[in-house]
């Protein structure tokens, strides 16, 4: 006989994208389990089910609620370097939305709040970058965008612990920036 839990709790939807957040930050997205999750919110193993429908319905909520944070943490950037910075940020004040949000393979790509959520911050992004000026938009676009993500990204995996030498990873990224988009000598 097994002993089923009753479904009774405040806001399941949230206890397991935190308890997922946890696991992510732990150890990465590859170790996430809906039963796991749900041993750990204390309900039954198929109540998040009701929630994500699957793993890949739950990382997909997590990626679009990383964009939806992340397009907030844009919000009042007071230029590209700023921008870059506050890109800088979210992803060390939330590594696992980060590691989840630029995985396509991990997600739902055309799920249409993943989609809504994607658009903010890439309009955001653009927005920052049109209001640079330039020619190619696009290219100024991916740019920017290759230079702030791929600076988070090895800031998280520890490769700019020495670089940084105990320096702030937003200043050192905005100077980066400034050498990066600096306008092309006379």
């Amino acid at each position: 006989m097994t002993s089923q839990r009753p479904y009774h709790h405040g806001n399941l939807r949230r206890a397991v994208l935190a308890a997922a957040l946890d696991v992510i930050a732990a150890d990465g997205p590859s170790a996430l389990s809906l039963r796991d999750l749900a041993r750990r919110a204390g309900v039954s193993h198929a109540a998040p089910a009701h929630h994500f429908t699957d793993r890949t319905g739950l990382l997909t909520a997590i990626a679009t609620e990383g964009h939806i944070l992340l397009t907030q943490t844009l919000a009042d950037a007071r230029d590209l370097g700023d921008l870059g910075a506050r890109y800088v940020r979210f992803a060390t004040q939330h590594p696992a939305h980060f590691q989840v949000m630029f995985r396509p393979e991990l997600l739902r790509t055309d799920d249409p709040a993943l989609v809504a959520a994607t658009d903010g911050t890439a309009q955001r992004l653009r927005k920052g970058v049109a209001a640079r000026g330039g020619t190619d938009l696009e290219l100024a676009f991916m740019s920017a965008w290759s230079l702030a993500h791929g600076f988070a990204t090895l800031l998280l995996a520890g490769n700019l612990d020495r670089p940084l030498g105990g320096r702030d990873p937003e200043e050192v990224f905005r100077a980066v920036a400034g050498l990066q988009f600096a306008p092309p000598p006379s």
